[in-house]
């Protein structure tokens, strides 16, 4: 089980670390430096839904090194939680300054996910713009199911090209069942799930305007930007979050506000929803950008 060195909140099955941003980018720096593996999730309104009904998903979430509020809905709702979370703290302005670090400090990455396209469009801009050694791109087919015989190849590409930082772009829960399930496999090397993020420095999808980040409204305007594939998911998933705030308020305040020498997860009994199947290899992924899937 996994403790963490920060003060936590857990949101349903969800913990978020309380950090700012600068805290979090020094703080997957010095993971990086120690060179003792690990991966960092960016839970989001979305994700703390998924996870009541996804047992791998809740499984990672216990076991993440960091888990850094992506939503700014999770940032409002924390002071009822029992502390303020400072600020939102997305993959996507995570990629930029940690790609920037690493070129600085001359940690190999590696970009999986998202199309061959995609990546060689974002390792050229990377290597361009900070000289960051990008060492190796793959596109896999990785279904939230794959076994480590599924994954072998692409695990042996990445013990050969040594990477310190992995950029997992697969989207939830892909990104994060698979950063947990293999993680002791593609250590020494740290790995982020990202979502879309290559997409968004690539250029091939654009990014919700700041304006939209800060209100709370990055989902309305994917809404509009994709309505047959996310009106599901937003108009239909998302609003049982309020179920799941409501529960979670009615648990004691030791166990929605983890101390820094509490377990990130204890398990909590469940509630007794109707019981939800495991998203399935085709199931839409929260924030995806692998080949095989579309982009979030």
């Amino acid at each position: 089980m996994s403790i963490s060195p920060f003060a936590r909140l857990r949101i349903g099955h969800v913990p978020v670390d309380i950090l700012t941003f600068q805290e979090a980018l020094q703080h997957i720096a010095s993971l990086v430096e120690k060179g003792q593996g690990g991966f960092v999730v960016t839970p989001n309104v979305d994700h703390v839904v998924l996870t009541d009904s996804h047992l791998g998903l809740r499984e990672a979430y216990a076991q993440a090194s960091l888990s850094l509020v992506d939503g700014q809905p999770l940032v409002w709702v924390s002071p009822w939680i029992g502390k303020k979370l400072p600020e939102k703290i997305s993959g996507s302005d995570l990629v930029w300054p940690l790609l920037e670090m690493a070129g600085k400090n001359a940690w190999r990455v590696y970009f999986l996910g998202a199309t061959p396209e995609v990546t060689a469009k974002a390792k050229q801009l990377v290597e361009e713009r900070y000289a960051t050694q990008v060492v190796g791109c793959d596109s896999p087919f990785i279904s939230v199911d794959s076994t480590l015989e599924d994954n072998l190849e692409t695990l042996q590409k990445i013990k050969e090209a040594k990477p310190n930082l992995i950029l997992v772009a697969m989207g939830a829960p892909k990104q994060e069942v698979w950063m947990h399930r293999f993680r002791q496999h593609y250590a020494p090397a740290v790995a982020l799930g990202i979502g879309a993020s290559l997409e968004f420095i690539a250029g091939t999808v654009r990014r919700a305007p700041p304006w939209a980040s800060r209100c709370g409204l990055e989902w309305a305007y994917r809404l509009l930007k994709e309505p047959r594939r996310l009106w599901r998911r937003y108009l239909v998933n998302d609003p049982k979050f309020l179920g799941i705030l409501l529960r979670t308020l009615r648990r004691p305040k030791n166990e929605r506000v983890l101390l820094p020498s509490s377990p990130a997860l204890l398990p909590l009994p469940s509630p007794s929803p109707s019981p939800s199947p495991s998203p399935s290899p085709n199931m839409e992924p929260s924030s995806s950008s692998s080949s095989e899937n579309p982009p979030a």
